[in-house]
C-alpha cells in the first residue's frame, strides 16, 4: 500500500479485515457515534475494528462490543511528532480501511500516509483528495441531530459493499452499559466520601470545559441543591473533570446543604459508574448529559446558547429545559449581554421536574 491518491477505490467485503475508525474528540460527541459504530459492525461483522481516540474518551468505550480494541491518539498543539508516530502505527498495523468519523484534515493525513487502502469520510476541511471515498457533507446538517451525521457515513458506507442500506431504517441505538462490579465500585466510592445508601441519588454537573455561556448561574445550582435535600430528601453529587472544579466549589460553597463533592476527583470510567446509579442528573449541555442518556438515567438538560436541535442528548430519558430569546442559538462561549438565555430558567422550574422524576422513580415507572 503506497501514498498514491485513488478515488472510489472498489470495496470487498471479504478484503476489509482490518477496519481503523478515527473517532471524535470530545466526550459527548464520541457518545453520539455508538450508533454508527453498532451499524458498522453490523454491517462488518467478521471485521477486526479498531477506534483510534483520545485517552480523554477511551473509558467510554471499555465495555462496548462493537469495536475489538482501541488505538489512543493524544496530541498537543504542536506535538507533529504525535501524528508521525500514529502514521507508522497505522501503517505497521496495515489497515485495510479507514473510517473517519471525526471532520480534521489530519484524520485524513495520518489514514493516507499509513497506506490505508480505501479511506472513507466527509470532504471537510479540505481533505477531499486525500480519501479514496469522499463524501459530501449532507445538506440537511444543521436541521437534523449530529448522530445522523455520523451514522450517514455508515450508510454510505453499506451502499458500497451492499445492494441497499438499512442503517436508517430504525432508531439509532444507544445502550451505554456498565458492569455490577464497576457500579458496586462506584457505590462504595460514594459511601466513602457521605452518599447515604437509603437516599436517592441526583447528579449535578454545573460546569462546562468549551464554553462559560452554556453555564446555567452557579447560585442557580445551588438553591435547585438545597430544594433537592430539603424537599425532596436525595442525596445530591457534584460531578465534573478537574477544569470544573472552581465552578463545584463555587456551588458548594453556596449552599446550605452540604454535596457529596466528586468534581475533578473521578476518572472518566468511575464517572460514568456513579451516573448509571444516579435517580435523575441535572447538567449543563457538555458530556455528562449525553453520557446520562445513553445509561437511561432520567437526565435534565438546560440549554441556552445551542441549539437541541441537533446537539440534545438523544434519548427518551432525557429532557430540554429551555426559554430561548430572541438571540438563541448564538453558539457564543461567552454572552456579551445579560446571560437571559440561562437566568430565564429557574431553580422553581428545575426542581419540579426534578421532583416529578424522583417520585416516578420511588413508584417504579419506568422514565
Amino acid at each position: 500500500m503506497g501514498f498514491e491518491l485513488s478515488s472510489n477505490r472498489k470495496l470487498d467485503v471479504g478484503n476489509l479485515k482490518r477496519i481503523v475508525v478515527r473517532g471524535t474528540n470530545w466526550i459527548g460527541d464520541a457518545v453520539l457515534t455508538f450508533p454508527a459504530l453498532r451499524e458498522l459492525r453490523r454491517i462488518l461483522p467478521d471485521a477486526h475494528i479498531t477506534l483510534a481516540t483520545r485517552s480523554s474518551t477511551k473509558a467510554l468505550f471499555a465495555e462496548a462490543d462493537f469495536i475489538d480494541d482501541i488505538l489512543v491518539y493524544d496530541r498537543g498543539s504542536r506535538d507533529m511528532g504525535a501524528v508521525i508516530r500514529q502514521t507508522r502505527e497505522w501503517r505497521t498495523r496495515k489497515f485495510d480501511m479507514a473510517v473517519l468519523l471525526q471532520n480534521a484534515f489530519e484524520a485524513a493525513l495520518i489514514a493516507f500516509l499509513g497506506g490505508v487502502y480505501a479511506r472513507v469520510g466527509y470532504t471537510t476541511d479540505a481533505r477531499g483528495l486525500l480519501l479514496t471515498h469522499p463524501l459530501a457533507v449532507p445538506a440537511w446538517r444543521g436541521e437534523k441531530h449530529e448522530v445522523f451525521y455520523y451514522l450517514n457515513i455508515v450508510t454510505e458506507l453499506e451502499k458500497r459493499l451492499y445492494p441497499n442500506s438499512v442503517v436508517l431504517n430504525g432508531e439509532p441505538v444507544f445502550d451505554l452499559t456498565v458492569s455490577n462490579a464497576r457500579q458496586n465500585e462506584a457505590r462504595d466510592l460514594l459511601h466513602a466520601i457521605g452518599a447515604r445508601a437509603n437516599r436517592q441519588l441526583v447528579a449535578l454537573c454545573p460546569g462546562s470545559t468549551n464554553s462559560r455561556a452554556k453555564r446555567w448561574p452557579a447560585e442557580r445550582f445551588a438553591a435547585l441543591a438545597d430544594k433537592i435535600v430539603a424537599e425532596a430528601g436525595a442525596d445530591v453529587v457534584l460531578i465534573g473533570s478537574k477544569a470544573e472544579t472552581e465552578v463545584s466549589d463555587e456551588v458548594a460553597k453556596l449552599m446550605q446543604s452540604k454535596p457529596v463533592m466528586l468534581t475533578g476527583r473521578t476518572e472518566l470510567a468511575q464517572a460514568v459508574a456513579v451516573l448509571s446509579l444516579t435517580d435523575v442528573l441535572v447538567t449543563n449541555d457538555t458530556g455528562p448529559a449525553h453520557i446520562g442518556a445513553a445509561l437511561g438515567r432520567p437526565t435534565l438538560v438546560i440549554f441556552g446558547p445551542t441549539d437541541p436541535v441537533t446537539t440534545r442528548p438523544f434519548s427518551t430519558s432525557s429532557e430540554v429545559i429551555r426559554h430561548p430569546p430572541d438571540c438563541a442559538p448564538c453558539m457564543l462561549r461567552d454572552c456579551p449581554i445579560d446571560h437571559r438565555c440561562m437566568t430565564a430558567i429557574t431553580p422553581d422550574e428545575v426542581f419540579t421536574r426534578v421532583s416529578a422524576l424522583l417520585g416516578q422513580r420511588r413508584a417504579g415507572v419506568q422514565v
